[in-house]
């Protein structure tokens, strides 16, 4: 069953409201802030890697007061321990059982706030509830519910006392962006209300757990042409035939291209995805998943430019491959 026209006009129409309601909070940020709507109606994380005090935790805590549900906010530190994200299971004396008390993870929206700085075993205690909507303590298994979105963030200048993110963590997260400096207009507007010292305040929930449920279920009714999924196989193909390209697209990241684009059409009030959504979702879905080999650093090859150069090399289909 395909996604109906009225349908996708309701989506587009929610997903502005939505969008607004978060632009409260970061001003002049109006792509950023659909990147990370597409990320959570799509089911799944969104890191942030960007410089100090440019609204990343903003961001963040804008975008788990919009939804009307539970959030929490983890800070990672070299001391934090796996128990302290996932639970921990405790004995009862007067039941004589043992009773598990659950962390913050179990919260529809989790900021894990400079994620970078935790070891690399607390790291991986995020690895499964990313991926199965989660975690397993003493052997027994704990669900997450749903939604359920990570957002990381992570700072790129600050290397001393933090721990590189593995590419199987990495791929875990759907897509990577960053929030960059604002403009002049939005500085100056900020400026003038200084007084406000928690923007994030300002926002209030505008929707339920169980609409962005229905809406992400909407998403996936989003047709998509064959040629349009050739397209991102050829794209994935492409990426491991790149210079200076170590590591692929993997098969993780083509299901998170397809599974974004329909999440952006549907955000813009179509019904099906077309080749531009594929291309304009090219940088945050890549970025974090090609791996470059060393020789790129000493001749400043970046990962921007392999992707502009993939898009290059792989043209965009023209027709449809089969009709609906």
């Amino acid at each position: 069953m395909t996604i109906t026209r009225e349908q996708a006009a309701w989506f587009h129409q929610t997903f502005d409201q939505l969008t607004d309601n978060i632009e409260k909070a970061v001003l002049g940020k109006r792509h950023v802030v659909r990147l990370a709507l597409t990320c959570l109606l799509s089911e799944g994380h969104l890191l942030l890697e960007d410089f100090p005090g440019t609204g990343k935790t903003m961001l963040a805590r804008a975008l788990a007061n919009t939804v009307q549900g539970s959030h929490a906010r983890i800070q990672f530190t070299p001391d934090l321990l796996p128990s302290d994200v996932t639970g921990v299971t405790v004995y009862d004396q007067h039941k004589g059982t043992f009773d598990f008390h659950p962390g913050p993870i179990f919260h529809s929206i989790v900021l894990a706030d400079e994620i970078n700085r935790a070891s690399p075993k607390t790291q991986s205690a995020l690895l499964e509830v990313m991926e199965e909507g989660r975690v397993t303590v003493d052997g027994k298994p704990h669900e997450v519910g749903r939604p359920f979105m990570v957002i990381a963030t992570q700072n790129p200048i600050e290397q001393a006392g933090t721990y590189r993110l593995p590419e199987a963590q990495l791929d875990r997260f759907l897509m990577k962006s960053s929030v960059g400096y604002p403009d002049k207009a939005a500085t100056i507007e900020l400026l003038l209300n200084a007084k406000v010292r928690d923007r994030a305040a300002l926002v209030t929930p505008v929707i339920t757990a169980q609409t962005i449920a229905q809406m992400s279920g909407l998403a996936d009714e989003v047709y998509v042409d064959p040629a349009v999924i050739g397209y991102v196989a050829e794209l994935a193909e492409e990426s491991r035939r790149q210079p200076h390209v170590k590591l692929g697209l993997s098969a993780r990241g083509c299901l998170a291209f397809i599974r974004v684009a329909k999440t952006w059409a549907a955000a813009d009030g179509r019904d099906h995805v077309v080749p531009d959504d594929v291309r304009a979702l090219a940088e945050p879905v890549l970025c974090h998943r090609l791996l470059l080999d060393a020789e790129a650093q000493f001749t400043g090859v970046t990962v921007d430019a392999v992707v502009s150069r993939l898009l290059d090399a792989v043209a965009p289909p023209t027709d449809r491959v089969a009709t609906r």
